[in-house]
């Protein structure tokens, strides 16, 4: 156990720091303070002794110079049970340091809102992270404290223990340092690894010359893909935007690590529509997908209609609140789990009823909205590295009409849903739809035509009709045969991204059939 007696506060985060502090100081710790900080806590009652009064230096060079001084670094690394080390601090006026309270320069705030390079290299703290470094090493006698969060639990124990901290509480909080310095050299390298050779270009490059990024583990899950493979979650921390690690589990049996995966792709690809929409995911690729402007029970049965056989056991998504009406409707099949922008509360009685089914509240989900920023990348480990890519959020913004005969408005609204549904699915991938529902979905074939063909067996298993339908390609069609079978069976509309070699006879295929084609130039391969 260690007595806090003496502490320096510096902190760019103000959250709470004010009534941390002032809970410190009722211990009769000694509180030692900069700039705006020590406005702060004088603010709120609070004697504090400023930096420069402590040192004898005044704060300077536009305050990249306040704490780096031998009467801070040694008050904080000497080793209070070493006598050569005390007898040095004693003989250069250096007293101990028991507590260090400091959090960083915004750096991660500062490049994500935008800001030119001197900016960015204005918010990089160098004193910050000295001071916290030192603590961490020196934890032993020195308690560190970088997140707001730890202030309540520091004061309880402190009030528990007569003013003291534990040793584990202390090694706790020094490996906490050591994480947040680790992800905030990361972004500082990630953003000037992506900074030209000369900086005053404006323009930079799209991907760093190293690459770090840092995730938190949210839990250990039972297994991986499969029961043999240990697995576990983690969470990027992006300050301002939310995703699936916000979600908060209502009920249920613990996430599996197919069940994270498969509520992701719901959550993707509800956030695509404005409408309301639902999604059924099996295997990580839609079964089923529906929009109506009659509300989210109807998009639902309309989903759950394009294939009952894989919902059976399936991950259901919503981009609206899920009423009881939805419940009961919901219930009424064996599910691993549903997520929704929210649940009624009437809701969550019906599904208490099946204690197993996991039932997740995503929070805000704002249509049309991405989960992911312009920063992020899409990561796939391959053996001895890995590759990286911008994520595929580009829409069908720029569409050419190719044929004689284009799209009515209907034809055109289903084809654009029809292509927002289809860049979720494995490669090879089909979409017919009509309605704002999705009629046949045909996936993951080595080859185009193959999973046309699923596509309409998938739509006639269900009983439902092709005819009238439009068909979505996710690349392009290397031959006619996609556009004589969609004709065959009564498909009136195609869009796809062209770029073949053989565009010329496809389109000249749809003309003779009068399908009206749409090129996107934008290919949706999903691997």
């Amino acid at each position: 156990m260690k007595r806090i007696r003496r502490a320096i506060v510096s902190v760019t985060d103000k959250t709470g720091v004010a009534e941390f502090v002032k809970e410190l100081a009722g211990f009769g710790v000694e509180i030692i303070s900069t700039g705006g900080t020590a406005e702060i806590l004088k603010k709120a009652g609070v004697n504090v002794i400023p930096i420069s009064s402590y040192t004898g230096f005044p704060e300077m060079l536009d305050g990249r110079l306040k704490t780096l001084h031998p009467k801070i670094h040694g008050g904080i690394l000497g080793i209070r049970d070493n006598p050569t080390h005390q007898k040095e601090m004693e003989t250069n006026g250096i007293l101990p340091i028991d507590m260090v309270v400091v959090n960083l320069y915004a750096f991660e705030d500062t490049i994500a809102r935008g800001c030119t390079l001197e900016e960015a290299i204005e918010n990089i703290d160098i004193g910050g992270p000295t001071m916290i470094r030192a603590s961490a090493k020196n934890h032993n006698d020195v308690a560190v404290v970088v997140d707001p969060a730890d202030y309540s639990g520091i004061i309880k124990e402190m009030r528990e223990k007569k003013g003291m901290l534990s040793k584990a509480t202390r090694f706790s909080l020094a490996k906490k340092v050591f994480q947040i310095t680790a992800r905030y050299d990361a972004a500082i390298s990630n953003y000037l690894g992506a900074v030209p050779e000369l900086p005053e270009v404006e323009a930079t490059k799209k991907f760093p010359d190293t690459f770090t990024v840092q995730f938190e583990k949210v839990q250990d899950l039972r297994y991986g893909e499969n029961p043999h493979q240990a697995a576990a979650f983690y969470r990027r921390r992006v300050k301002g935007r939310a995703g699936l690690t916000d979600a908060k589990k209502l009920q249920g049996k613990e996430l599996s690590f197919n069940n994270i995966l498969d509520l992701n792709a719901a959550l993707t690809i509800a956030a695509e529509f404005h409408e309301p929409a639902a999604v059924i995911i099996k295997h990580n690729n839609p079964c089923g997908t529906a929009i109506s402007k009659g509300g989210i029970l109807a998009a639902y049965r309309l989903a759950y209609e394009c294939d009952k056989t894989s919902a059976f056991g399936g991950i259901v998504g919503f981009n609206r609140k899920v009423t009881k009406e939805m419940a009961e409707e919901l219930n009424k099949i064996f599910l691993e789990a549903v997520i929704a922008p929210g649940f009624e509360g009437d809701a969550l009685k019906v599904f208490s009823s099946k204690k197993n089914l996991r039932v997740m509240d995503a929070g805000e989900v704002t249509p049309g909205a991405q989960s992911f920023g312009p920063e992020d990348f899409d990561m796939k480990r391959v053996s001895g590295g890995a590759l990286l890519q911008t994520l595929d959020i580009e829409s069908a913004s720029d569409l050419k009409t190719v044929t004689k005969r284009g799209p009515d408005d209907k034809e055109l609204e289903d084809l654009l849903f029809a292509w927002n549904v289809c860049k979720h699915v494995k490669s090879n991938a089909i979409i017919l739809a009509n309605n704002g529902r999705t009629v046949g979905i045909g996936a993951g074939q080595m080859s185009r035509i193959d999973s046309t063909r699923i596509a309409v067996m998938k739509a006639n298993d269900a009983g439902l009709t092709v005819e009238g339908s439009v068909m979505a390609s996710d690349a392009f069609f290397p031959f006619r045969d996609n556009v004589d079978m969609a004709a065959k069976h009564g498909i009136t509309a195609i869009i796809q991204p062209g770029g073949s070699i053989k565009d010329e006879e496809v389109i000249k295929a749809a003309d003779e059939h009068g399908i009206a084609m749409i090129f996107t130039g934008i290919r949706h391969f999903r691997h």
